[in-house]
């Protein structure tokens, strides 16, 4: 589960880092404001890859999937971009779990070395 969720979750750290770039052109927005945002999506990204399988990672990924669909209120693309990452996290985690019990049944089953 763990590399799945982390190549998901370096994946959106790229694309946050994108959507910076593009709310940089909202006259509305500082660019203050706009990368210490970024920043911090992008550091919480990275550091959920440490985390992942922890108790509380994968709640915490949710809570990222949800504010990076939200951040289509200032960048609307990222009202696609976030639902496609949300499925992107859910079949990471998802099939992260089912490749995780299939790997502990086999080593279960081998015979002790």
């Amino acid at each position: 589960m763990r590399t799945l969720c982390a190549s998901t979750l370096i994946g959106e750290f790229f694309v946050i880092g994108f959507a910076g770039l593009v709310a940089m052109k909202d006259p509305d927005l500082s660019m203050t404001t706009v990368w210490t945002v970024c920043g911090i999506g992008m550091l919480v990204s990275v550091l959920l890859c440490g985390v992942i399988t922890r108790p509380g990672g994968v709640a915490m990924g949710w809570v990222l999937q949800l504010a990076l669909i939200a951040s289509g209120f200032v960048v609307p693309m990222m009202f696609g971009l976030g639902l496609v990452f949300a499925a992107l996290w859910w079949a990471s985690v998802h099939y992260g779990r089912v490749i995780d019990a299939a790997k502990a049944a086999r080593e279960a089953a081998a015979p002790a070395a």
